[in-house]
């Protein structure tokens, strides 16, 4: 028997599934420092001797902490993954601004911090919970013209960038020795905590950088379960690693569960739509009859996961279960 769990977040928790047979699913890796996340992608391709390894979630090199990786079929899920939110653990250093917004930048500024007290640093930081925009850093992968940025800051160039919109679910002071302040935060996908680093020390008119970032969350994933590079190397199968190993289902358990039959089975197999009227356990959870396109799991009836489709999709007046990704 399976109980299943969810977070405060709303994302179910279950044991892996030691049985399984298939090395496809995503790794929690804790990502160490000094490595980026092609780093660690080709050194677990290595480990695993599996060509398709790919990561969700990038992490600068000097940050640490969870990693997802996907490995195998794993890949073909990436986009349903960078949704998940993420918490992190930060800190901030006041008084000094670097043209990286982090420790290992150039210092533009320093300013005296003496009139800060904690209080001020807290309204600082509440300012920027909840709905915010953020302007991405010049020292990222963020795309303009088709050349990540990074590549012309390298050059000493600074180009206009259009501000993003990122959600800052909770953030909370764990110690205030300033000028340092270290700090917990829970925010949406896209969020550069080097940017709101650098943000609230605008706000409190001293400037300010990243010192040192660690991702304890993605999703569901969090850092008390995750694997390191070093341990993995030790283990024969997937299996061994438990709870650092998601199989696919596990990872797309947010998803509601159709069911398919007979030869439609085939034709999911073969990305073909299939007519709503045939799919089993079509009633989608907080679906009504005009909602269209749902994300669901597809399943045959030995609980075998298909694919992942949208359902129902209308097309010249007919409803159908689309497929959008074949897993199995």
């Amino acid at each position: 028997m399976t109980v299943e769990m969810t977070t405060d977040y709303g994302f179910p928790v279950v044991p892996a599934d030691i049985g399984q047979e298939t090395n496809d699913g995503i790794l929690n890796i804790h990502k160490p420092d000094g490595w980026t996340s092609h780093d660690v992608v080709k050194r677990v391709r290595s480990i695993l001797g599996i060509p398709k390894v790919g990561h969700a979630g990038t992490l600068d090199p000097h940050a640490t902490g969870v990693l997802p990786i996907l490995v195998g079929k794993g890949t073909r899920i990436a986009q349903h993954l960078i949704q998940w939110d993420k918490e992190y653990s930060a800190v901030l250093r006041l008084g000094q601004a670097t043209d990286t917004q982090d420790a290992w930048g150039t210092v533009l500024k320093e300013t005296s911090t003496d009139g800060l007290t904690p209080d001020l640093v807290c309204d600082a930081l509440m300012e920027f919970q909840g709905v915010i925009q953020q302007v991405p850093p010049m020292f990222s992968a963020v795309k303009v013209g088709g050349q990540p940025l990074y590549k012309k800051a390298r050059k000493g160039e600074c180009v206009e960038r259009t501000p993003k919109t990122v959600t800052i679910h909770k953030i909370e002071i764990l110690k205030a020795l300033l000028p340092v302040v270290s700090f917990t935060v829970a925010c949406s996908k896209g969020t550069y905590i080097r940017t709101l680093c650098a943000d609230i020390g605008e706000v409190l008119e001293v400037g300010g950088h990243l010192e040192s970032l660690q991702r304890t969350r993605v999703g569901p994933l969090h850092i008390g379960e995750a694997i390191n590079v070093e341990s993995l190397e030790k283990v024969k199968t997937l299996q061994e690693v438990e709870s650092a190993f998601w199989g696919l289902d596990q990872a797309l358990l947010h998803f509601p569960i159709v069911e398919v039959q007979g030869d439609d089975v085939r034709k999911v197999l073969h990305g073909n739509a299939i007519p709503w009227v045939r799919v089993l356990e079509a009633s989608v959870s907080g679906q009504n009859e005009h909602t269209e396109g749902v994300p669901v799991r597809v399943k045959d009836q030995r609980g075998r996961l298909l694919a992942l489709g949208l359902g129902p999709v209308s097309v010249s007046g007919d409803r159908y279960l689309k497929i959008e990704t074949v897993l199995l």
